[in-house]
């Protein structure tokens, strides 16, 4: 048993790695790339689906539960995301895909509803700010 921000094998032991949208749940996602890179075996891969955002997102709608459990919350800007993977070593970084949340279906839920209720934001605004999230799957080298 381990923790993503410390791995427990050793350097140089794993051939891939494989995340989906697990990194995004953790405070510090900078050593969760550099501990992925450490236990990488010259030539490993890193292959990643997560949520990034496209521009920042209003506070009040990343405090939800909702928003926590969908990798919202957690959600870096794309660029700084992939930045982190680069300066963590990775090299030959490629996005193998890049999917948009349907606005709609997002506004719908039950919790963000009453969010936007609470916070008086326009049904308009929200999906403006969904617009922002997308699905990310990329693949970096050691």
């Amino acid at each position: 048993m381990g923790e993503i921000e410390n791995v427990p094998a050793p350097d140089n032991a794993v051939d891939v790695i494989i995340s989906n949208c697990v990194i995004n749940l953790s405070p510090d996602k900078r050593r969760v790339f550099y501990e992925a890179y450490r236990v990488l075996r010259p030539g490993g891969r890193l292959i990643v689906s997560d949520v990034v955002l496209l521009k920042k997102i209003a506070d009040f709608l990343k405090k939800p539960v909702a928003a926590y459990v969908g990798c919202v919350s957690g959600a870096m800007m794309k660029d700084e995301y992939i930045g982190a993977i680069r300066e963590a070593g990775f090299r030959n970084i490629s996005i193998m895909g890049e999917s948009n949340f349907d606005a709609d279906s997002i506004v719908k839920n039950p919790e963000v509803k009453a969010t936007l209720k609470k916070e008086k934001i326009p049904l308009a605004k929200a999906k403006e700010f969904a617009g922002s999230v997308i699905s990310i799957k990329l693949c970096g080298f050691k």
